[in-house]
């Protein structure tokens, strides 16, 4: 494992694979697993250069989250890359109760000490900025949609349970830690080279627990991943926390900024006659693509939450939209399982937690595994951050690898599930933002 350059702990299955994304179409070989792999696993992945593991601690409170987090990182720590990455949604969801992206940071400075804990959330390729601290995002990745400032924005400043209040990133966080937090901003990395580790320098010299980096273009990316790459070596793995911007910055250094794909960018994905889609998303992006592909022949089967909570009724109830579903599917339609259309829908009563995410989400992947069985559907689509980890385990995947580019940030996943009906299925982690109207008909058409 020494070539091992990276790995990283994503806070959502989506999220997971956009990392998973970049890495590889920059050329570096990169496996995606649910938990931290075994030797055994590794065996079965030859020449990686780049681990990941896709968690769930976006939907936990701070207490959880440090319970399922510390063994995953100790674990990274081990097999020896020169960087650990903790990876969050580049629109930076998280509160103090729930998904602490400052709990994740005093928790990780214990395992790997270091100078400072660089932050890095702008993804420009995904339309995320920070511009001065203060954070931007597109609504709707892929899409034509404006840029919005977080506070402002009309889906993530209402998200059901980590809605985004405060734009400037450092107050965002500093209800979650007491690190001191440090911004180097948009005039700085625009100086020449010299100029621009000098100021770092004396940036440093103010001795800042962690460093916010501004971010609008991909040149500022490979200057960021220039700088902290310098603080990285396998005997002393560098932690930082951020989007897939992290990927982007540190491959983009790596290779001089030239793309060397093992994974055509222009590759299409071949058409599929029909696909099976489980959406726990309450994101009005995907209700609008939910709507969109009900109105051009997609059947669609809908949870009932409340049968789902209910110790006594779970059981029937997942069976009962697990035979639906596949009733559709061998009527040679495609299907979207969703537990809500929008997040107003009646069937989710009260604000997502993490324990209903884990209801729902694993439900959802109860139902998806079942239709799978029964039918000879081999693309999936499962939408939505907070249930999709829950949803991933539920379908028994173990790993993943990509195939092929999408939509940006959703790339299309080659399925390890050894002894259930999802292994070598073709899947796709698709989060609540990501997508045009006609997404789904995307997904199975291979292309817009």
């Amino acid at each position: 494992m020494n070539k091992l350059l990276l790995t990283y702990y994503g806070d959502d299955f989506t999220g997971s694979t956009d990392a998973l994304e970049q890495l590889t179409l920059a050329g570096i070989r990169t496996a995606l697993f649910i938990a931290p792999p075994t030797p055994a696993q590794l065996k079965k992945f030859p020449g990686l250069q780049a681990i990941g593991v896709a968690g769930k601690t976006r939907s936990l409170a701070p207490d959880a989250l440090e319970r399922e987090l510390k063994p995953a990182l100790l674990a990274l720590k081990k097999l020896g890359a020169r960087h650990v990455h903790y990876k969050v949604c580049s629109t930076f969801d998280s509160s103090p109760t729930i998904g602490s992206i400052g709990r994740v940071m005093d928790v990780a400075a214990k395992i790997f000490p270091a100078q400072f804990i660089p932050l890095l959330v702008a993804a420009p390729a995904l339309g995320r900025y920070t511009i001065f601290g203060n954070h931007f995002a597109r609504y709707g990745i892929g899409s034509a949609g404006a840029i919005h400032r977080l506070d402002q924005h009309p889906s993530i400043s209402q998200h059901p349970v980590t809605p985004m209040t405060e734009a400037d990133l450092r107050k965002h966080l500093a209800q979650q830690t007491k690190k001191k937090i440090a911004l180097f901003d948009i005039l700085q990395l625009a100086l020449p080279a010299k100029k621009i580790r000098a100021a770092f320098a004396r940036l440093l010299a103010e001795k800042p627990d962690a460093v916010l980096f501004d971010a609008f273009t991909a040149e500022h990316l490979a200057r960021i991943g220039g700088l902290i790459d310098g603080f990285a070596s396998a005997k002393r793995p560098f932690f930082s926390v951020g989007s897939s911007g992290i990927e982007t910055a540190l491959a983009a250094h790596w290779t001089g900024g030239d793309a060397l794909p093992c994974v055509r960018a222009d590759r299409q994905v071949s058409p599929t006659k029909q696909i099976l889609i489980g959406s726990g998303s309450c994101s009005p992006v995907t209700s609008g693509q939910i709507a969109w592909a009900l109105k051009n022949n997609f059947a669609e089967v809908a949870l009932d939450a409340a049968a789902l909570a209910g110790g006594k009724t779970s059981a029937n109830e997942i069976k009962r939209a697990t035979d639906v579903a596949a009733a559709w599917l061998n009527a040679s339609r495609s299907v979207i399982v969703h537990t809500t259309k929008s997040g107003s829908d009646k069937r989710i009563a009260t604000k997502l937690s993490g324990d209903t995410a884990t209801i729902l989400g694993t439900a959802l992947g109860k139902v998806l595994r079942g239709a799978l069985e029964q039918s000879k559907v081999r693309r999936v689509c499962i939408a939505g951050g907070d249930t999709a980890s829950f949803a991933a385990r539920a379908l028994g995947i173990k790993a993943l690898e990509m195939i092929a580019p999408l939509t940006p940030g959703a790339p299309l996943c080659r399925v390890f599930a050894p002894g259930s009906p999802a292994d070598n299925c073709e899947i796709v982690f698709k989060g609540g933002q990501v997508g045009a109207e006609n997404y789904f008909e995307t997904v199975k058409n291979g292309k817009t």
